[in-house]
C-alpha cells in the first residue's frame, strides 16, 4: 500500500478519537480546541493524500474510491456529533448525510460495472465548505468554552459575541455548506445519470 493509501487510512482511524473528545466534552478541559487539532490534521492528509499521489503518480483506484469515503466518515461524524451536542440543527445534517448516501450509491453502481468515478469540482468545493464550517463551528464553541471557564481572550469571549455574532455565523455557514451539499449532489447525479439508467 502506497503513502497516499496510508493517510487516507490513517483519516478513518483519527475519527473515533475525535468523537470520543467531543462527546466527553465536559471531562475533558479543552475538547473544543482539542477536537479541532485532531480534525485539522485529519482534514490536512486529505489534502497531503491527493498531492503526493498525483507528484508521485501514485493514483489508484483504491484511492479514488475511498479517499471521498474518508472524507465522508470524518465529516458525517462530525455533523452527529454536533446535532447530539445541539450545536447544529438535525434536518441540515440529515440533508448532507442524505447527499453523501446517495452519491456513494453512485459510486457502488460504477464500481459493479467496473468504473471507478472520481469526485468531481463541485463534489471537492462541497467537502471544503464542510471542512470550514466545522471547523468554524468548533473554534466559535471553544470560545465560549473560554469564557465559562472563566478565561478570556478579549472581544472572541464576550458574552455579546457569544449570544448573538456566533450564532449567526454558525446559522450562516450550516445553511450554505448544506445548499452547496445539495448541489453538488444533483450535479453529480446528472453528471452520471447515464451510468444510473443502465444499472440493474
Amino acid at each position: 500500500m502506497n503513502l497516499p493509501n496510508k493517510l487516507t487510512l490513517f483519516r478513518i482511524l483519527l475519527v473515533p478519537f475525535f468523537v470520543v473528545v467531543l462527546l466527553l466534552g465536559e471531562q475533558i478541559p479543552h475538547s473544543w480546541l482539542i477536537a479541532f487539532v485532531i480534525f485539522s490534521v485529519a482534514s490536512y492528509t486529505d489534502h497531503l493524500d491527493g498531492m503526493l499521489a498525483r507528484k508521485n503518480g501514485q493514483i489508484t483506484d483504491f484511492g479514488k474510491f475511498m479517499d471521498p469515503l474518508a472524507d465522508k466518515i470524518l465529516v458525517v461524524s462530525a455533523l452527529v456529533c454536533f446535532v447530539d451536542l445541539g450545536v447544529m440543527p438535525a434536518w441540515c445534517v440529515i440533508m448532507v448525510i442524505a447527499r453523501e448516501f446517495m452519491v456513494t450509491s453512485v459510486r457502488l453502481v460504477a464500481a459493479g460495472k467496473g468504473t471507478v468515478v472520481a469526485a468531481n469540482f463541485w463534489g471537492k468545493l462541497k467537502t471544503v465548505s464542510q471542512i470550514t464550517t466545522i471547523l468554524t463551528v468548533m473554534l466559535l464553541q471553544y470560545f465560549g468554552e473560554l469564557a465559562a471557564m472563566g478565561n478570556s481572550l478579549g472581544a472572541l469571549t464576550e458574552k455579546t459575541a457569544i449570544d448573538t455574532v456566533y450564532p449567526v455565523i454558525s446559522t450562516v455557514m450550516t445553511l450554505l455548506m448544506t445548499l452547496l451539499s445539495v448541489f453538488s449532489g444533483v450535479v453529480y447525479v446528472k453528471q452520471n445519470w447515464a451510468l444510473i439508467k443502465t444499472a440493474k
